[in-house]
């Protein structure tokens, strides 16, 4: 890894004088004279032919003598012609200059007035550089090495002569002949462009590149094309054309992560720029024109194709000869097994890491190393067991993706698998997506319930209901009838469900969400959140648990545990927090005993294994997504099953796959931890009633209606008593919305 601590780049004070040997020149060959230029540059059979005009004869005046001037008048006639035409031309220029002024203030107005500045000439090479960063597990074991690779500063006298050639052939042959911006370039390129109907062909000179990629965006747009222009103007104002090249070949992006002439040639031959033989150089050539499509360890047939148009402009400039690079051609590089190397099931994490470190550290950072939370082996088994659960019931389940998020009962992310192969696919999706989390949401309405006054003892009727053109129905049909809370939750009975949000108001149910650290729920939702319609990601979901977990305290999760410098002076230290109350500690009691019995005897007994541990499982409309969300009093973590293009499957459940993945995942989790409940749990309140004085004479009074319809009812003969009517279906409850 390259070492940050080094000198400012300094450039020269002076121009440099003669080139070294084989170096590219710097100063501009003499150009032909503009008569020779033209005709050097028409066919022979097109040259044009020059007449030979006779002097007109000019018309005597009327009256005029043969010895006179035979103009009479004409000399107050050009006077006046002379003045039109010199008035002419001193309007014409102040119209010019008006509308020069005019447009230089409003593209100054509209294009130019957020363009950057430009540093001075000790930071350009610093300029926008991201750190490198080396990160260690939670032991202090190094597990990879992330951030762009830069490999060592450079100089082109370090270099063979070929290199920066072969860099001059792929992208601006004439780049000391012109300016910061080629015109001539720019109406080739437009020519190659309209007879292609399509962009083939920029018009972008060197400087304008580096300026681009030292300042600005990539964006295709009119605004970043004339800062482009303007930055690359400024640029060779300060620099040589040397040093621009210089500068060019030491920032320039090569793909892999890779910045650099001598961080591409150690990242994809292992080994420094110095030692770049023909073949190579021109292989790295072809890729700053397209970094990401012809990266070597992506594209090498591609990055070998503009390899060999990079040889044969070399070869029509003179700077080879057509043997050098036929044998060029010939021998393909070797690749290095680092440039193949990725980090695999890590991938995800860190990943995650790197955006965590750059908020914390800010823009031009020296190179870090960075201690993380994850547990190696932890993260291991988690891809491993999603792979394994895809590959197996994943095919009968229609599911082609999963991913998984766990955290320690600090806080501390120790595992985080974004999808089952991260080569095939970088998009985090336990991150990044956002999925319904269906049922697995709705701890979070019953908490909102129990915050209004609702026991878990309370009963509600499940049956059916309707708001408005909605009716809500369970999953498989039919109704219980009357049911405890707690029950309604431990069984996942949706009516019940939508029920108490109503009682509490989409703002409540929403209003706690956000308490719990979930995001994506509107302030004013309908009642669909009771059964988990709005999209949520799965670590918002898991760090939600959490507060269940904590017994009303919300944590938010961490990564990054420390950051040093590679010289080892402290940046950041996570520091332990008091956690945010979010949540009563006795209503979180009676959640987390009822989300026990979810596990024990409800509809997550799959996730059971053999520990006290509570849950919920999730499945979205149309069996899109399945989940399965829980915590011990050691971790807490979720699962989601389903398919990255949201692709029904196969009716399964959360309570089915997801659940299944959860508990093989804690099983290893857990296997050196001590078996223990949580510790804080308070005993359910009992219900206050107040002794009325009137119950014994109640009391009294019911038995001896009791024994009066006993009496009645033994004198009445068998065949006097008429058959019971049969009960009709209880009618659909309507509830406005």
């Amino acid at each position: 890894m390259p070492d940050w601590n080094l000198d400012p780049y300094k450039f020269p004070d002076s121009r440099p004088g003669p080139q070294s040997q084989g170096a590219p020149a710097h100063e501009p060959a003499p150009e032909p004279a503009a008569d020779e230029h033209f005709r050097a540059d028409l066919p022979k059979s097109k040259k044009a032919k020059v007449k030979t005009e006779k002097p007109l004869k000019a018309k005597r005046g009327r009256g005029s003598g043969g010895g006179g001037s035979g103009f009479g008048g004409g000399a107050p006639r050009k006077a006046r012609n002379l003045k039109w035409l010199w008035t002419t031309l001193v309007v014409g220029a102040a119209v010019t200059a008006l509308l020069l002024l005019g447009g230089a203030v409003y593209v100054q107005q509209v294009y130019l007035k957020d363009i950057p500045a430009l540093p001075e000439r000790e930071a350009l090479y610093a300029i926008n550089r991201a750190p490198a960063i080396k990160f260690f597990d939670k032991t202090g074991v190094l597990i990879a090495a992330r951030g762009p690779k830069y490999g060592d500063r450079v100089s082109l006298s370090q270099l063979p002569d070929y290199v920066p050639r072969a860099f001059l052939a792929a992208e601006d042959r004439r780049f000391y002949h012109h300016g910061a911006v080629d015109p001539w370039a720019i109406l080739r390129a437009a020519r190659a462009n309209y007879a292609a109907g399509r962009v083939v062909e920029g018009g972008s000179t060197l400087s304008q590149q580096l300026a681009k990629g030292l300042f600005l965006t990539p964006d295709q747009t009119m605004t970043r094309k004339i800062q482009e222009a303007v930055m690359a103007q400024r640029l060779e104002k300060m620099l040589t054309k040397d040093e621009v090249l210089e500068l060019y070949l030491n920032r320039i992006y090569f793909g892999a992560n890779t910045f650099g002439i001598d961080g591409a040639s150690r990242t994809y031959f292992g080994k420094p720029a110095s030692q770049l033989n023909l073949s190579e150089a021109a292989l790295l050539a072809s890729l700053p024109k397209a970094p990401s499509r012809m990266a070597l360890n992506r594209n090498m047939s591609g990055a070998l194709e503009r390899q060999r148009l990079v040889l044969e402009r070399m070869v029509g400039e003179g700077w080879i000869t057509a043997e050098d690079a036929a044998t060029a051609a010939a021998r393909p590089p070797l690749i290095s097994p680092t440039a193949l190397a990725n980090d695999g099931d890590m991938g995800y994490a860190l990943d995650y890491a790197t955006n965590e470190v750059l908020k914390l550290v800010g823009p031009n950072s020296p190179d870090l190393m960075v201690r993380l939370t994850i547990d190696p082996k932890l993260q291991a088994t988690g891809a491993k067991i999603l792979r394994k659960a895809v590959a197996g019931d994943g095919k009968a389940a229609g599911a082609s993706q999963a991913s998984m998020v766990a955290i320690s009962s600090e806080g501390a992310i120790r595992t985080m698998v974004g999808g089952l192969d991260y080569n095939a696919s970088v998009f985090n999706r336990a991150v990044q997506a956002r999925r319904q989390p269906g049922s697995s949401f709705k701890p979070f309405v019953y908490a909102a319930a129990l915050e209004k006054g609702v026991m878990p003892t309370d009963v509600r009727i499940d049956g059916p209901v309707k708001f408005g053109d909605w009716k809500p129905e369970n999953y498989g049909g039919g109704y219980r009838g009357a049911v405890t809370i707690d029950t309604a939750l431990a069984r996942s009975i949706n009516t019940v469900a939508v029920k108490l949000a109503q009682e509490v108001g989409g703002p409540g149910v929403a209003e706690l969400a956000r308490r719990f650290g979930i995001t994506t729920i509107p302030a004013n939702p309908n009642l669909s959140v009771a059964l988990g319609s709005y999209e949520v990601p799965l670590i918002e979901m898991v760090s939600g648990f959490q507060v269940f977990q904590t017994g009303g305290a919300r944590i938010t999760p961490y990564m990054v545990d420390e950051i040093k410098t590679i010289s080892g002076q402290p940046v950041f230290l996570h520091q332990t927090s008091s956690p945010v109350p979010a949540y009563d500690i006795a209503r979180a009691s009676m959640m987390v005993k009822m989300m026990k019995k979810v596990i024990t005897g409800g509809t997550g007994t799959r996730a059971n294994f053999g520990r006290p541990a509570a849950g919920k499982t999730g499945t979205s409309q149309n069996w899109r997504d399945a989940w399965f969300v829980g915590f011990t009093p050691d971790y807490v973590a979720g699962v989601w099953v389903g398919n990255d293009d949201d692709k029904p499957m196969n009716k399964i459940t959360g309570g089915v796959m997801s659940a299944s993945i959860w508990r093989e995942f804690m099983m290893v989790a857990h296997e050196k931890l001590p078996v223990r409940d949580f510790d804080w749990l308070l005993p359910d309140p009992e219900p206050e009633l107040e002794a009325d004085p009137r119950n014994d004479f109640y009391e009294g009074l019911a038995e001896e209606f009791s024994a009066a319809a006993r009496d009645a009812q033994a004198a009445i003969p068998p065949e006097a008593i008429e058959p019971k009517p049969q009960i009709e279906p209880p009618p659909i409850e309507e509830i406005p919305f």
